[in-house]
């Protein structure tokens, strides 16, 4: 039987989802040790999508292969053994059974991202937003988000030396909204390239505190290339917020 797995973590003590040769502290490899430990079988997680260092999900889903074919009927039961083994920083939320051919990277449709900053110097908030007490924009800022959703390649945000077979994305939606002390930065398109979300956050910050107009901000993307766009923000301050997947990949 092939499952999702629904989890979120906290990135902030891990190197990404993706398991690595050179790295044990991984999600992926974690989570791979506490669902074999309880099924007793070997199990690869094949996730939604890489995140980098310092990362965190919200939500998160990873599909694996297991001959218990009960798992999402007990999924109350799976659930409770799997949190029993995992760091307090994993959390595993749902068991889902899908199709054989469903792929939790590939079968996705959209992913959501929100990228979070605090104005004020709030150590509750320490790897868990970027510290920026500058004066922004909020209205270029949005505007610039509306002009995003015009665009179709982004070179121009992506990591450098990064091996896509494309750099067009369709996104969705992009808003900058104000709750208080924190500032939140939601995007949501088909796909995302590397880095892609934090790199359009540095640039975004460039065009609120001036630095960049609303033509230069257009320049910079119709110019596909990544040195011209403004640095890349702290990864402590990103979330993977949602991913969609077609209804009729899941089995009930």
């Amino acid at each position: 039987m092939r499952y999702f797995l629904q989890l979120s973590f906290k990135g902030t003590d891990y190197h990404g989802w993706q398991e690595q040769s050179n790295s044990s502290d991984t999600i992926q490899e974690v989570c791979n040790g506490c669902i074999a430990k309880i099924l007793k079988h070997p199990v690869k997680l094949i996730g939604a999508g890489r995140t980098d260092t310092g990362v965190h999900a919200e939500k998160f889903f990873a599909h694996f292969d297991s001959p218990i074919e009960t798992l999402a009927e007990e999924k109350k039961k799976w659930l409770h053994k799997f949190n029993s083994v995992s760091p307090f920083a994993i959390a595993f939320q749902d068991i889902l059974k899908v199709t054989p051919d469903a792929n939790a990277r590939f079968s996705a449709t959209s992913r959501t991202y929100r990228y979070d900053i605090t104005t004020v110097k709030n150590p509750f908030l320490y790897n868990n937003a970027l510290f920026f007490p500058y004066e922004l924009d909020i209205a270029k800022m949005n505007k610039a988000c509306a002009t995003l959703k015009d665009y179709k390649e982004f070179s121009s945000f992506r990591k450098s030396n990064s091996n896509n077979k494309t750099d067009y994305c369709t996104i969705k939606l992009a808003k900058w909204e104000m709750h208080g002390d924190k500032l939140s930065f939601t995007i949501t398109a088909d796909r995302f390239l590397r880095n892609m979300v934090r790199a359009i956050v540095g640039t975004m910050l460039n065009v609120g505190n001036g630095k960049y107009s609303h033509s230069d901000f257009c320049k910079i993307i119709e110019g596909k290339n990544r040195s011209n766009a403004g640095a890349s923000v702290a990864a402590c301050g990103l979330y993977l917020t949602d991913i969609k997947y077609p209804s009729d990949i899941f089995i009930s």
